[in-house]
């Protein structure tokens, strides 16, 4: 495809990903000031409030700051009416993510994906300019370099590793597919490493985000009743209700990852000096947040049987590295690819294999060699890994939520990082460090045929002289025949 119609394409992504993102908080305020303020409606700071909204949901700080009149009629102290708000409803932040990977596959596949990633990421930058220019607000307020540059990052990390991913898996040339071509190229089991590693990492992450959604759900299933009395206590009307659970849903991923937390054992905290995690939990005074009545008041020791998910996990991805490993060294030869079919960017991406180059065939390991030191790579590399993808998680699900003790609210980066960590590791070296049988290794060493040589028959069969034809059927004898010819004599 040509270069200009890959800028235009990904410039096309860019815009429908701001404008949709700043759309589904417009949409459900507009209604609120339609049915609640009518016409006298301060319609001028709907804009700002919708995309100030869209940038906090994009991981960008706030610095609220509440009028003199309502402090003074409300009672708040004083020194509590300016404070940061960043803990962020992770649900913009994942839409933004979602699209600018994709938008980068697309890109990759009209093979023009530097093109579509810098005119993509440009084209972004530009309208979050034009936005944050435009929604100056007086209660939230944004810092401008920061409602800027960090959107626009996001978008353009995001779509460069969709774009990347692509490229190693699928590209035929270009500076992506060389690099690729010498990884793979690498002997004794070092080719693999990389891909192994991602595909493992991969595999651990999204089950970690799984298990945190679903520890997430078990909890407000479970407190249902806290969760209706906060709703109750809050009196509002049915709008008020559908705003705030709206709200509330944007911060479902967030809420996620602090689950992911807490099955792996350290938790998160709620102001200063409270926690909650398996071993324990100290929280205070909650806020009458209803989605915050889902957090348990008090916890068992048996929960932190949770921990084994991620060792599990780890197990799970050293298996499939394994399997991997004894496929390729007990043939000589790659495994084949599970799929070539385009999916979802955010696993399919990192699952599928990218086109392999056979190395040198005097560097290919022996038939049935298992490299030690390719599978302590990938079990360190897929604990490492994981350790970093859980504290950049924990570390976008933590911040601030309100002035004094819930200035530092969620899960702490390091210790999540140290236990995703060697949890991970316990799982992935017991599958990957564990010896191979015997048996297992003799059939593949010896049952399974080499690739790369022709087939030869067996020693006793390639020495024996070949016998000569025996006719079974002697022709009859019918007398004497005429000379030069072979029809008998009447």
């Amino acid at each position: 495809m040509h270069r200009l119609t890959v800028a235009l394409l990904s410039a096309v992504d860019a815009a429908i990903a701001v404008a949709v993102g700043i759309a589904v908080t417009l949409a459900p305020l507009t209604l609120l000031f339609v049915f609640t303020f009518g016409a006298g409606a301060d319609w001028s700071a709907l804009w700002p409030t919708a995309v100030t909204a869209w940038q906090f949901g994009n991981l960008v700080p706030l610095l609220v700051t509440l009028p003199a009149e309502y402090v003074a009629a409300t009672g708040i102290d004083p020194a509590a009416a300016s404070f940061t708000l960043s803990l962020a409803p992770l649900a913009f932040a994942g839409f933004t993510m979602i699209f600018a990977a994709r938008s980068g596959v697309r890109a990759s596949r009209a093979e023009g994906w530097a093109t579509g990633v810098v005119s993509g990421t440009l084209i972004f930058g530009v309208l979050a300019t034009l936005a944050g220019f435009t929604s100056q607000n007086l209660v939230a307020d944004a810092e401008l370099w920061q409602a800027i540059l960090v959107p626009t990052l996001v978008f353009g990390l995001f779509s460069l590793a969709g774009a990347v991913v692509t490229e190693w898996r699928e590209a035929g040339a270009g500076p992506v597919a060389r690099v690729r071509d010498r990884v793979e190229a690498a002997p004794h089991g070092w080719g693999e490493t990389p891909g192994l590693i991602a595909r493992g990492t991969a595999v651990v992450v999204v089950g970690l985000i799984g298990l945190g959604a679903l520890v997430t759900a078990l909890a407000v299933l479970l407190r249902g009743g806290e969760v209706v009395a906060l709703f109750q206590a809050g009196n509002v009307d049915a709008l008020g209700a559908v705003v705030v659970t709206l709200a509330q849903l944007a911060y479902l991923p967030t809420l996620a990852v602090w689950g992911m937390a807490f099955a792996a054992g350290p938790g998160f905290v709620f102001g200063d000096g409270a926690a909650v995690s398996p071993s324990g939990t100290q929280t205070g005074v909650v806020p009458g947040i209803p989605i915050l009545g889902a957090i348990p008041e008090s916890t068992t020791p048996w929960l932190l049987l949770l921990a084994l998910v991620p060792v599990a996990l780890g197990a799970l991805a050293g298996w499939i590295a394994r399997s991997r490993l004894v496929a390729t060294h007990a043939t000589g030869v790659p495994a084949p690819a599970a799929s070539n079919d385009p999916g979802p960017v955010a696993l399919t991406g990192l699952l599928a294999s990218a086109p392999v180059i056979e190395p040198d065939p005097d560097d290919r390991p022996a038939p049935g060699e298992d490299p030690i030191a390719a599978r302590l790579a990938i079990a360190a590399g897929i604990a490492v890994a994981s350790a970093a993808a859980a504290a950049l998680l924990a570390a976008i699900a933590s911040g601030s939520l309100g002035p004094g003790r819930l200035a530092h609210v969620g899960p702490e980066p390091g210790p999540v990082a140290l236990a995703v960590g060697i949890e991970v590791l316990v799982g992935a070296s017991i599958l990957l460090l564990s010896p191979r049988g015997r048996s297992h290794a003799h059939a593949s060493r010896e049952d399974v045929p080499s690739a790369h040589t022709p087939f030869e028959p067996h020693e006793e069969v390639r020495d024996a002289a070949p016998e000569p034809l025996v006719d079974e059927h002697p022709t009859l004898d019918l007398g004497p025949r005429r000379p030069g010819s072979g029809a008998p004599v009447d």
